[in-house]
């Protein structure tokens, strides 16, 4: 029973290592181009499905640790091998969703298909400040109910939102996450906010109070209105709303 919870963090792994397959085979990405100058991106169904193995990892990484507290199974290992798994999927598959999506964003400008890889390298501080930020949340045992700087998971799903709202043209903004320097702010703002020390509040509830849980109430309230009117949009709104209440509400504990 024990090993149960790590069969969950094991299959977290598996969904990001079967999210970066799908994001690196994209070879057929095309932009048209028509006669008014008008640009459009196609982007391939195959780059989505590794934003879907992300979420689904997401999903699953919430459940080891459920698992976890109703087996009373918590172990160092576990805890190990919950932040490699967590690396791989909100680390390295994000930071190549963002490599992918500069490679399609350069590709609009002539000649931007002979682009230097260096241009395309700043996707990768993404993988790098999760791995500092999972390492630094292992070795800090201080408080329960707040963080220190951005969870990598979040981070993580916040650039996987970037290619379903691409995908499904989410209020027309899609041209926006195809812009390189759109792209090279959304890098430095995941990365800044990973490695900070902001305090941000976690989600778990202390109890069933709704004083004392006032900012994750209002959040779900705001998760709930902004998935059902903005679609995949919701996923940065909701991101800026949990910055937001965290920095009103100040939680005063921190992981």
């Amino acid at each position: 029973m024990k090993q149960i919870p790590n069969f969950f963090t094991l299959l977290n792994l598996v969904f990001g290592c079967i999210a970066i397959i799908f994001i690196l085979q994209t070879s057929e990405t095309i932009v048209y181009l028509d006669r008014e100058g008008f640009t459009a991106i196609n982007l391939p169904e195959k780059i989505v499905w590794g934003s879907l193995f992300i979420f689904g990892a997401a999903v699953i990484d919430f459940l080891d640790g459920f698992v976890a507290r109703l087996f009373n199974a918590d172990s160092e290992m576990g805890k190990q091998l919950d932040s490699l798994a967590d690396l791989v999927s909100f680390g390295v598959a994000p930071g190549l969703i963002l490599y992918q999506l500069l490679r399609i964003s350069y590709a609009q400008q002539v000649g931007g298909l002979d682009i230097s890889i260096a241009w395309l390298l700043p996707a990768l501080l993404v993988p790098c400040a999760a791995a500092w930020r999972l390492a630094r949340f292992n070795l800090d045992k201080s408080q329960q109910f707040s963080f220190k700087g951005l969870p990598a998971p979040a981070g993580g799903l916040l650039i996987a939102s970037l290619p379903l709202i691409l995908h499904y043209q989410t209020l027309n903004l899609h041209l926006w996450f195809v812009n390189k320097w759109v792209l090279y702010i959304i890098i430095l703002l995941v990365v800044f906010l990973m490695v900070s020390k902001i305090s941000l509040m976690s989600l778990k509830l202390k109890n069933f109070s709704i004083k004392n849980n006032l900012p994750v109430f209002i959040l779900l309230v705001i998760a709930l209105v902004a998935a059902i009117f903005l679609q995949w949009l919701s996923v940065p709104v909701i991101l800026v709303a949990y910055i937001a209440l965290s920095l009103a509400f100040k939680p005063s504990s921190v992981i």
